[in-house]
């Protein structure tokens, strides 16, 4: 008999206030909210776990892992398409589209989401380090030019592949990292497609459940 019990995701119950609503669970969240999907949650406090605590669900110590019955994933993107996979309502019927949004799907990470982790370590993360501030301009032009090609691709439309689809939920993901500095600002229609996704009531829901893991020690 076929395990009912709803899914599991890995989650942290404290990090920095700086990346809360931005952690890569939100993003499965939201899948799993568009499809109406009950979950569960798992939760590690940043301050007393390491990441030796999510091995070996995750194999890089980090969140999120899914489970669901005897299957095991880890990576949100690999997460999402699962779900979109075995739902429906995130992947169109249309081959074409369908094909589209497997292609944005993997643009969301492989092509855009690289250059503003690039930027993130010259500018952030690594910025002490020998090289990091020289990297800077560079850094920046490269997630311009994406950003414009990006921008070139989405046009007027509402929605990568047509309609709402998972390449919209890990694109619209990636895109908010950029949103509380003004690297989106030169482009309006993504500025418009970020407040779009952000608008979806399953987005909302995600976000409220994902902040609410944080409230209990919000000012620790």
């Amino acid at each position: 008999m076929a395990d009912s019990s709803p899914p599991e995701v890995t989650a942290f119950s404290w990090v920095p206030p700086m990346p809360r609503g931005l952690v890569r669970d939100i993003r499965v969240r939201w899948a799993l909210e568009e499809v109406d999907r009950d979950y569960r949650t798992r939760l590690f406090d940043r301050r007393v776990s390491g990441p030796e605590d999510r091995k070996p669900e995750q194999p890089f110590g980090q969140v999120p892992a899914y489970r669901e019955g005897n299957v095991a994933l880890f990576e949100s993107g690999a997460i999402c398409l699962w779900i979109a996979e075995k739902h429906p309502g995130l992947l169109p019927e249309d081959e074409n589209a369908r094909a589209s949004a497997l292609s944005w799907t993997f643009a969301a990470l492989n092509s855009v989401e690289p250059n503003i982790l690039l930027l993130q370590y010259v500018t952030l993360f690594d910025a002490d380090k020998p090289g990091a501030a020289e990297f800077v301009p560079t850094a920046q032009s490269r997630l311009a030019d994406r950003l414009q090609q990006l921008s070139d691709a989405l046009g007027e439309r509402d929605w990568l592949a047509g309609e709402f689809s998972v390449a919209d939920i890990l694109m619209v993901s990636v895109l908010r990292q950029l949103g509380r500095g003004d690297r989106l600002d030169p482009f309006p229609n993504l500025v418009a497609y970020v407040a779009r996704g952000e608008a979806r009531a399953a987005f909302k829901r995600a976000y409220d459940a994902h902040m609410a893991d944080f409230m209990a020690d919000a000012e620790t």
